[in-house]
C-alpha cells in the first residue's frame, strides 16, 4: 500500500526501536499531532499502519470498537492470519459482546471496593521493602522496589506462590520485552524475527512456559481452592460453559503480565520524574495530601503502554484520509497524554495537576484497564510511604530503557540514598 507522506515528516519512523531505547520521541508525536494527526507509517516487513496521535481522535475511535476492532487483527502490529489471531486471543484482542462476557468473570475482583481491602497490606509491604532496601545506600530502584511491590500484591490476588514471583517477572519481561535482547538474548532482534511465534501472545516463546505454569497452578487450585482469581477462573462459567483450557491460559497470562509490568514501569518512570524534577519532589514532600494527584500525574507521565492497534472493519475518513477496511490503525496513548489540546503544559511534570483525565488506562472504550483502581492505590500508597526518603534520594547513573515501541519499560534506575532514616 503506497500512501504519500508529507515530506517534512519523512524522517519520523515509529517502528525504529533504537529511537525508543534513547527516549520516547515526544518531539515526533508533537509534529504528528500538529501537522498530520492521521499519519501513514510505512513498516519494514509489514503492511504499514495509520498513526492516530491526538487525544480526542483516540477517544472517539475507542468508542467505536466494532468499526476499529481489536478482534479482527489483534492489538499488536503483527500481520496475523485469522487463525493466529484466534490462537492468541486474550481479553485485549476481543470485541464486544465476547469481551464483555469474559471480562465479567473477574470484574468484581478489581472494583474500587475490592482493591481497597489491600491498602493496609500494600502499606505494610512498602514499609518492609523500604526498610530492607534503604540501608544499602546504593541500589537499583527497579530491581529492589518497582518489581517487588506490584508482584507481591499480584501474587496474593492471583493466588500464585510468593516464592515464584521472580519466575513470573522473568517470563513477563520475555513476553513484553520480546524485542529487548537483554531479556531474550539473540533470539529476537526485530519484529520480522517473530513470525514463527505469531500464534503465541506477544509473538513470544515465553508464552509456552507461562501456559505450563498456569496449568500447574490450576491443578493445585482444584485440589486446594482459595479466595483468589485463579480459583474463580477455573470454576467460572459463561453461558453454562467453563473456560476452556486455552482460554484459561490466555486469561492467566494477561492478568500476570498486565498486573505486574505496567505498574512496575509506571513506578520506575515516577521515581525518575521526581528525581529529575526536584521542585515537584519538594512540593510532594511538603504536602503529603498531593499523593493522589501525584500518582495520577505519574501514570500520565509514564504511559506504560505506548500504543494498541486496531483494524478498520469498514472504510472510514479520519482527518480527510480514507482509512480502508482491513487497514491497521494504531492509537498512540503516549501522544494523547501529551496533547496540548487537552492538557495545560503537558510537557511539564506537575504533581498537583488537576484535572488530569489522561488516557494511560485506555479511556473511552470497553478495554479500559481492569487493574486501574489497584494501580492507583498501589502508586498512591507507595508515594505516601516513600515521601520521607525522597529528599535524600538521588539518581546515581544512567537510566536504562527497554528496546520497545510497544512498552515504555525501564530496566534499571541506579539511585543513591544519603539520608539518616534507615
Amino acid at each position: 500500500m503506497a500512501i504519500a507522506t508529507p515530506a517534512d515528516l519523512a524522517d519520523i519512523d515509529l517502528t525504529d526501536l533504537e529511537t525508543f531505547v534513547q527516549r520516547t520521541p515526544h518531539d515526533w508525536f508533537k509534529r504528528l499531532r500538529d501537522e498530520d494527526p492521521c499519519h501513514w507509517q510505512d513498516e519494514q516487513g509489514g503492511r504499514g499502519f495509520w498513526s492516530i496521535t491526538r487525544y480526542e481522535d483516540i477517544l472517539a475511535l475507542q468508542k467505536q470498537p466494532l468499526v476499529f476492532s481489536a478482534g479482527v487483527g489483534g492489538t499488536s502490529l503483527d500481520d496475523l492470519t485469522p487463525e493466529q489471531v484466534e490462537a492468541r486471543m486474550s481479553l485485549l484482542d476481543m470485541d464486544p459482546p465476547r469481551h464483555t462476557r469474559l471480562r465479567a468473570l473477574v470484574n468484581r475482583g478489581f472494583t474500587p471496593k475490592a482493591v481497597k481491602v489491600y491498602e493496609d497490606r500494600i502499606r505494610g509491604l512498602i514499609r518492609t521493602i523500604l526498610a530492607e532496601t534503604m540501608p544499602d545506600r546504593e541500589f537499583d530502584f527497579v530491581d529492589r522496589i518497582s518489581i517487588e511491590l506490584p508482584m507481591q500484591i499480584l501474587s496474593e490476588i492471583m493466588g500464585t506462590p510468593l516464592a515464584d514471583r521472580r519466575t513470573l517477572v522473568n517470563l513477563g519481561d520475555r513476553l513484553l520485552g520480546n524485542t529487548e535482547p537483554e531479556f531474550v538474548g539473540d533470539l529476537v532482534k526485530d519484529q520480522s524475527d517473530l513470525s514463527q511465534y505469531a500464534h503465541l501472545p506477544f509473538s513470544s516463546p515465553a508464552a509456552l512456559e507461562m501456559f505450563d505454569y498456569a496449568l500447574g497452578l490450576a491443578d493445585l487450585k482444584r485440589a486446594e481452592p482459595g479466595e483468589d482469581v485463579v480459583t474463580i477462573l477455573i470454576n467460572s462459567e459463561i453461558d453454562g460453559d467453563r473456560l476452556s483450557e486455552h482460554e484459561f491460559k490466555l486469561f492467566f497470562l494477561l492478568l500476570i503480565t498486565a498486573g505486574n509490568e505496567t505498574t512496575r514501569h509506571t513506578m520506575s518512570h515516577g521515581i525518575q520524574a521526581l528525581l529529575e524534577n526536584r521542585d515537584q519532589l519538594e512540593r510532594l514532600c511538603a504536602d503529603p495530601s498531593l499523593a493522589g494527584s501525584a500518582a495520577e500525574e505519574i501514570i500520565r507521565w509514564a504511559t506504560a503502554v505506548h500504543h494498541f492497534r486496531r483494524t478498520a472493519t469498514e472504510d472510514v475518513e479520519v482527518h480527510g484520509k480514507t482509512v480502508r477496511e482491513g487497514d491497521k490503525v494504531v492509537l498512540w496513548f503516549t501522544s494523547a497524554n501529551r496533547d496540548e489540546r487537552h492538557f495545560d503544559a503537558p510537557q511539564r511534570f506537575d504533581v498537583g495537576r488537576s484535572p488530569n483525565k489522561h488516557m494511560a488506562f485506555g479511556l473511552g472504550g470497553p478495554h479500559y484497564c481492569l487493574g486501574s483502581h489497584l494501580a492507583r492505590l498501589e502508586i498512591t500508597v507507595w508515594l505516601e510511604e516513600l515521601a520521607p526518603y525522597l529528599p535524600d534520594l538521588h539518581l546515581n547513573g544512567d537510566v536504562d530503557r527497554m528496546r520497545s515501541n510497544f512498552f515504555n519499560g525501564i530496566k534499571r534506575i541506579p539511585v543513591r540514598y544519603d539520608g539518616d532514616r534507615v
